[in-house]
């Protein structure tokens, strides 16, 4: 049997790139080998991972469980298993790209010692923001950048254009067979003094060696070159895509429910592979875009434990105080006539589920453990670890409670109408009464149901700052989506356990990528190497 081929993760956030390829079994294996990640939180979720593939088998991760179940602490836990503990370490590495960039270099090195001209994997997501800035410093003119040099100011070292170009100085120094490059829709539309990005990303991507001098890169190879092609094509002829050539910039667009992620996310996804003489690495993607069948909401988040959202009051938080406030559309809607999509059958049905709420909620608020045995969930064979024993990370968030007649409207509205409400189908008794919904036209979506029989909408990191954008689809629980449901969405397993408060934890979750898809890709990247 081949060794696994080792994997260098750039921008590792909580992982979920990394994981999707650890999590590919058939056929040729990959293993992690280095992942770096700057956030405190994120670095954490991340080291508890790498800890937690130490182990051959789960028989062995008793005390893996223990922790994340809050009987042990990190320390213990370390402490118990001190030579994974060590491997965890050394593979997940806190530290910012762009600062002491020899210590990144001699990182690398060590990660990939003995791995000599055999295949290895680099995979990564820079952060968008930079390319706000790529290729900044090459369309100045030469008195502009002598005038920002002389005022103390370095092109290489702006933060944005950073992130992007550390991705790029690792290819130029360490020439990887393969790397995957991950980001977000937007740059295929983005532009730069009426030229585009993303052509001008790929140029780069091909050609490192014609930017070497410029960004002061040590370059591995001289002439070295990658070709680079979408994860997904449909079988088409891919052409050179940075220099003009053949082929459309959208088919490196990847639609997440295309290849059964529950969750309607669009990334863009490239594959570069090295083209110097003799190398082996000559397939073209050809896998087929539309991979898996859809799966919706309810199919990955219906066998969790019903909650209710906490209430933020200063009268406190109880329950008969918190079905005041959540079925309190149904008192408003005795005098409403039909607006927008609600019809006079949907109010009537509003109302009863309003009567009947008492009877038909949970007083449970979650917590970071739940005990408990789960069935039905449609992707259990991913999801589920049944020597956890419960759940992890769920726990509501609390809401005002004039939020949670509007959480309850929504997602009753939703379930009768089969989609979310905009605020043209609120009634005016329920309209938030602050700026930012002056007009109903203006934010027209602010209060988003995630619809039971229907792929998720995109999970972002905004979920960190409120839930009016995911408002789970059962109105008796009148409440926004736990980290838990946040990273079901997201085809996080059930044993990945997020560290950190809850906002880092909702933000993690909101901007990984979905292991369930990244395992698509290691597929595709697994056959070019076997190849």
């Amino acid at each position: 049997m081949s060794p696994p081929i080792p994997i260098i993760d750039l921008f590792a956030g909580p992982g979920g790139l990394g994981e999707g390829f650890s999590a590919l079994r058939k056929g040729r294996a990959f293993s992690i080998k280095l992942s770096i990640e700057m956030d405190e939180y994120a670095h954490q979720t991340l080291q508890l991972r790498a800890f937690f593939r130490q182990f051959p088998s789960s028989g062995k991760r008793a005390n893996y469980y223990k922790y994340v179940r809050g009987e042990i602490t990190r320390s213990e836990l370390f402490r118990r298993h001190r030579k994974y503990a060590n491997r965890a370490r050394r593979e997940a590495w806190r530290h910012k790209l762009g600062s002491d960039r020899k210590q990144v270099r001699d990182k690398i090195n060590m990660a990939l010692e003995g791995v000599g001209d055999g295949p290895w994997v680099l995979i990564g997501g820079p952060p968008c923001q930079a390319y706000s800035v790529v290729g900044r410093s090459r369309m100045l003119s030469e008195r502009g950048i002598a005038e920002a040099q002389r005022n103390g100011r370095s092109f290489d070292s702006d933060p944005r254009q950073t992130l992007y170009v550390e991705y790029l100085r690792v290819i130029a120094e360490h020439a990887p067979p393969v790397f995957v490059m991950e980001n977000v829709r937007g740059l295929l539309s983005a532009k730069l003094k009426g030229e585009s990005i993303f052509r001008k990303i790929l140029r780069d991507l091909e050609n490192p060696d014609d930017v070497a001098s410029e960004f002061g890169f040590e370059l591995k190879h001289e002439g070295l070159k990658y070709r680079i092609a979408p994860a997904f094509t449909s079988g088409q002829q891919i052409g050179m895509w940075g220099d003009g050539g053949a082929g459309d910039p959208r088919d490196f667009l990847v639609k997440a429910e295309d290849h059964g992620v529950p969750q309607s996310r669009h990334r863009i996804i490239l594959i570069g592979t090295r083209q110097s003489p003799g190398d082996p690495v000559r397939y073209e993607p050809n896998a087929d875009k539309k991979s898996g069948t859809r799966v919706n909401v309810a199919d990955v988040i219906i066998d969790l434990p019903r909650l209710r959202s906490r209430l933020s009051s200063k009268d406190g938080d109880d329950f008969e105080r918190w079905v005041s406030y959540a079925s309190s559309p149904g008192k408003s809607l005795l005098n409403v006539g039909p607006v927008g999509g609600l019809t006079k059958e949907v109010i009537n049905l509003i109302r009863d589920a309003s009567s009947s709420l008492s009877t038909d909620a949970t007083d449970e608020v979650g917590a970071e453990f739940i005990p408990g045995e789960l069935a039905g969930n449609r992707l259990a064979w991913w999801y589920y670890d049944q020597n956890l024993g419960g759940v992890l990370n769920h726990v509501t968030r609390s809401h005002m409670g004039s939020d949670l007649g509007r959480y309850f409207f929504a997602a009753a509205f939703a379930s009768r109408a089969k989609r979310s409400p905009t605020l043209h189908d609120f009634p005016e008794v329920l309209m938030p009464d602050h700026a930012s919904a002056g007009s109903r036209s203006a934010f027209a979506d602010r209060f988003r149901v995630q619809v039971k029989n229907q792929p998720a909408t995109t999970v972002t990191s905004h979920i960190s700052k409120d839930g009016h954008a995911f408002i789970h689809y059962d109105e008796s629980q009148s409440r926004s989506l736990t980290v838990r449901e946040a990273a079901r969405l997201q085809t996080f397993p059930d044993n990945y356990f997020f560290e950190g408060p809850r906002t880092s934890q909702y933000g993690q979750v909101g901007n990984a990528v979905p292991p369930l898809l990244a395992r698509e890709i290691a597929k595709v990247v697994a056959k070019m190497l076997t190849r």
